[in-house]
């Protein structure tokens, strides 16, 4: 199996996961998987986009057996399509010989006069012979042209009227008239390299490809792929193929762009990226501080499912169940809001001493330096309301900062006249536990409350206001139990001397 991407900007949500089946299926049947890239469009080229994509690759754990990024070159090297120019040049002369390709020196003022010319024009059997190729120049000016430097392409020679099968694993038997594919260019020699599709089918033939698992837009191209393959005498050891559905808008129609993760506010990058053309940064996945796992996880169900009720699956469930005739012909929606739903599933599963080693850093970035066990006791008790690490601080701010401040609709809700008075009581009470902790600090305050006959939800809800600020957090005696009893007791006090009705 290989990966194949062009080095022309941020690694898409949507190539990562053409690399994550792709690394999947090869898992599955004992396979390799391949990273090569396809960097033939020299002015699309953009620096840094290379190594972006073994970083993104790397991070979520999509390994990588032969080619770009690994320490030892494989036995099919070079694996960037820009240092096999040689290689490629064997093939187009061979389709040259073989009349199954000819040289067209048609300048792009001219085709675009062509195009102004004739509607929807098309180069093709029908236009071909009216143009400057080749095929209408004798071999003597072809040759001279040639050798006195006018630059031209390759084109290959399609016969119209004839019906191309494509056996596709997820979409069966596709079939394109050859008419409607034009003769397209497979080599330039303004840099002396070939067109992707050239170079995609001579590198998985050389590279031993078993199968090419590749995106829906890819389709349309199948057809010249297959005539390229016979062409070039190779379609007993052709590829399969397999298209996959498209990644579509959240809302609407149409395919997934980076317009729509910034209209709504998600990443559709797996990491952050700064163009260099434009110094824009896009965030990304790791940087939303999404785990890599969970990230897997929400991708590998966009297009295909187990045909189970489950839906958290770790890398090698993903490999063990994986099969493409799972894998949905249509477009599959990108719900943002299920990939959050994963990273807190994924948070819930993680032990609370490695979130708790997480969040010690972000703390850290606040100026707050508390012993790693707290941090641990603090992170069981909130982990449960959070999506991200990042959200812990917003759920258990309170536990290291006192509230200096108190909500405005829970005072006016909770805060009643006799108020004051309870939790002053209630300082009384808390000073006279010997044993603070969550267990003996509920059953002596609710004793209280009870012999006192006041309301549990009253003084409850005050208590939580005083000692929080606001109206949430967990089991307020596992918060009390953590805080101590002096920061307790001084918070109600404060709390009594601050809050007016």
């Amino acid at each position: 199996m290989r990966f194949a991407p062009s080095p022309t900007g941020a690694l898409h949500i949507g190539g990562v996961r053409t690399a994550l089946y792709n690394y999947l299926f090869a898992k599955k049947h004992g396979g390799d998987m391949l990273l090569r890239i396809e960097d033939t469009d020299s002015a699309r080229f953009v620096p840094g986009a290379e190594d972006y994509i073994i970083e993104s690759l790397n991070w979520l754990g999509i390994g990588i057996n032969e080619g770009i990024g690994c320490k030892a070159q494989g036995p099919h090297a070079p694996y960037r399509q820009s240092e096999r120019k040689a290689i490629y040049r064997k093939y187009v002369d061979q389709l040259l010989n073989a009349g199954l390709a000819y040289i067209a020196f048609d300048t792009p003022a001219e085709l675009d006069a062509k195009r102004t010319e004739i509607s929807n024009f098309q180069y093709d059997a029908s236009t071909r012979g009216m143009m400057t190729n080749s095929l209408t120049l004798s071999a003597t000016e072809v040759h001279n042209r040639v050798n006195n430097g006018d630059q031209y392409v390759v084109r290959i020679k399609i016969e119209p009227n004839e019906d191309i099968k494509v056996q596709d694993l997820i979409r069966g038997e596709v079939v394109i008239n050859s008419s409607i594919i034009d003769d397209k260019v497979l080599f330039k020699s303004s840099d002396e390299l070939p067109t992707y599709h050239m170079a995609n089918v001579v590198d998985d033939y050389l590279m031993e490809i078993s199968h090419v698992i590749r995106g829906e837009e890819w389709l349309p191209s199948a057809p010249l792929h297959v005539l390229l393959y016979r062409y070039l005498g190779w379609t007993d050891v052709m590829p399969q193929f397999a298209h996959l559905p498209l990644l579509l808008k959240p809302d609407g129609n149409g395919k997934l762009s980076k317009r729509d993760g910034d209209r709504l506010g998600f990443p559709v990058f797996p990491l952050n990226w700064k163009d260099p053309k434009t110094g824009e940064t896009s965030s990304g996945y790791r940087e939303a501080e999404y785990f890599p796992e969970a990230v897997v996880n929400f991708l590998s169900l966009l297009g295909w499912n187990s045909g189970t009720e489950q839906e958290i699956f770790s890398m090698q469930e993903l490999i063990d169940q994986f099969s493409l005739d799972r894998v949905s012909k249509s477009g599959a929606k990108f719900d943002y809001e299920k990939g959050k739903w994963f990273n807190h599933k994924y948070l819930q599963l993680k032990s609370n001493d490695e979130i708790a080693d997480i969040y010690q850093n972000i703390l850290k970035e606040k100026g707050i330096s508390v012993e790693l066990d707290k941090v641990v006791k603090i992170v069981s008790l909130v982990k449960e309301r959070a999506n991200f690490v990042t959200e812990l601080w917003n759920q258990s701010s309170f536990f290291f900062e006192s509230p200096t401040e108190y909500d405005a609709k829970t005072i006016q809700k909770r805060w009643k006249a006799e108020t004051p008075a309870q939790m002053t009581e209630l300082v009384s009470v808390l000073k006279a536990v010997s044993e603070f902790n969550a267990e003996e600090t509920e059953r002596i305050v609710k004793d209280w409350i009870a012999q006192k006959e006041y309301n549990l939800g009253g003084v409850m809800n005050a208590f939580r206001l005083s000692i929080v600020g606001e109206p949430k957090g967990p089991h307020m005696f596992d918060i009390i139990a953590l805080l101590g009893k002096d920061e307790t007791i001084a918070r109600l006090e404060r709390a009594v001397n601050t809050i007016n009705i």
